[in-house]
């Protein structure tokens, strides 16, 4: 087995394909009103939990993700038209719910720490916030690949995208645990711009997910 250059390639390929799916930049920003009573230690141990399940989600999408769709029949435009009006819903509340946040944090900050972050960690911020209907898209295509040559072959791209893979939850990790520094030095009013900012986009990613859904359906 050489992990020569196209080797090398496959990871940058897979990686580079995941990032605008996954968007862990700007999907610091969204998640962290759900996350901004946890202090740094805590910030940093819910990002782990978010990038060890982005790490789940996507390892079993790219293993048997396509088996799991078959034995249920469901399809790729199915998948993307639900997770593209669950993302919708999410930017409608993320919009709308900055006033209930604040009025949450001033009256039940012991009980939110205790147990519905730990809620919150897997539904909605690592599915399907981080890694959505989209990713799961990308990695379904990319595995699609892999049945065409010898068993050298396919365990090489598997092994090239899982290591894609580990490089995309790392940088989430970072950017997941770092984002309060970035939007601290922003200020208050670049914190409710950006949040507000994000949540649109947010609502329109969700639209674009679901009109991709659509469109392939009507095909």
């Amino acid at each position: 087995m050489r992990f020569d250059l196209p080797f090398l390639h496959l990871i940058f390929f897979g990686y580079l394909s995941l990032f605008p799916a996954v968007n862990p930049v700007g999907s610091a920003f969204i998640i962290d009103p759900l996350l901004s009573d946890l202090n740094l230690q805590e910030r940093r141990r819910a990002a782990k939990k978010v990038a060890f399940y982005c790490f789940a989600i996507c390892a079993v999408s790219a293993l048997i993700g396509t088996w799991i769709l078959k034995l249920f029949g469901i399809s790729i435009p199915i998948v993307q038209l639900a997770g593209g009006i669950l993302i919708c819903r999410i930017g409608w509340t993320l919009l709308n719910s900055d006033n209930s946040i604040k009025g949450t944090k001033e009256t039940a900050q012991p009980e939110r720490r205790s147990g519905d972050f730990e809620n919150l960690l897997f539904y909605p911020i690592s599915f399907p916030m981080t890694t959505g209907a989209g990713t799961i898209s990308v990695l379904l295509t990319l595995g699609a690949h892999e049945d065409e040559d010898s068993l050298l072959t396919h365990v090489l791209n598997l092994g090239a995208l899982g290591i894609a893979i580990v490089l995309m939850c790392v940088t989430i990790y970072i950017c997941y645990s770092n984002a309060p520094r970035l939007i601290h030095k922003i200020g208050p009013r670049g914190e409710q711009i950006v949040n507000r900012l994000s949540a649109f986009l947010v609502f329109c990613i969700g639209m674009q997910i679901a009109y991709t859904g659509i469109r392939l359906l009507l095909k």
